[in-house]
């Protein structure tokens, strides 16, 4: 349907049943997808690639195609047989969020499990207090991040919708910008991506950085089961996570 509608995204191929999915013998199913030729726009844990110049308009890019992802979402009927994963605020910051209970994370200090409760708290305060303004909500791609945006020439396209569900809308823009927070033109790029959205739906800083703190959190808590607690990457999730939080809460807390 997204395709249909004319968002950068894998096509589906149909098999020769005309199905989009096909079970086989061994009871597993399967589906394929056209190609796309290009490169991943980065890699997470490394600088972005490209002039600073260059980044910015690629933000900006994104940014216009991410509103264009959910303007065509917001035309969808979905089907009653459609579930997929709630990225509400439960499952950002319930009692089992959909990626884990990330102030429990198994290497937390006692400090750093106290600041994480806290955090946990100020945005499941946010998040309620925003969906009760009737925030923009409805089916996202959930997992915006470098590795799912491949650039070809000078357009973008996504993929991998694993993790897409429904959700808060600018809990995409938060995604991205969660992989540039030590990029040392952070800023540029955040400008840029919100004024890319802007050109088609309404977002702003403020609630931006609300979803970017969202994602940061929602990661120490995705990482968890998944890696050997030795990995380098729950500390550096750990320690963005805090970051972030402790940033976006002062900023609160300052107006």
């Amino acid at each position: 349907a997204l395709a249909g509608a004319g968002v950068s995204v894998a096509t589906p191929l149909l098999a020769v049943s005309g199905d989009l999915l096909v079970q086989m013998a061994s009871g597993r199913f399967a589906s394929a997808i056209r190609w796309i030729e290009g490169e991943a726009l980065g890699e997470a844990g490394v600088p972005l690639p490209g002039t600073p110049r260059e980044q910015v308009a690629r933000h900006r890019a994104l940014g216009q195609l991410l509103a264009q992802l959910h303007e065509a979402t917001d035309r969808l009927t979905l089907p009653g047989t459609f579930t997929r994963p709630l990225w509400d605020v439960d499952g950002l910051t319930g009692n089992a969020p959909f990626w884990g209970r990330f102030w429990e994370h198994p290497l937390l200090s006692l400090d750093q499990a106290r600041q994480m409760r806290a955090a946990r708290d100020f945005l499941r305060q946010k998040l309620i207090a925003l969906d009760r303004g009737q925030a923009s909500f409805g089916p996202i791609h959930a997992d915006v991040l470098r590795e799912n945006i491949i650039v070809s020439q000078n357009s973008l396209s996504l993929i991998d919708f694993d993790d897409s569900g429904l959700g808060f809308r600018l809990y995409d823009l938060g995604t991205v910008l969660s992989q540039d927070i030590h990029q040392p033109n952070f800023t540029e790029l955040r400008a840029a991506l919100i004024a890319g959205y802007q050109t088609r739906r309404s977002a702003d800083v403020e609630t931006v950085d609300l979803f970017t703190m969202a994602r940061c959190l929602a990661s120490v808590g995705w990482a968890a089961p998944r890696l050997p607690l030795d990995h380098p990457v729950h500390a550096s999730h750990i320690a963005r996570a805090l970051l972030v939080s402790a940033r976006v809460m002062g900023q609160t807390t300052t107006g």
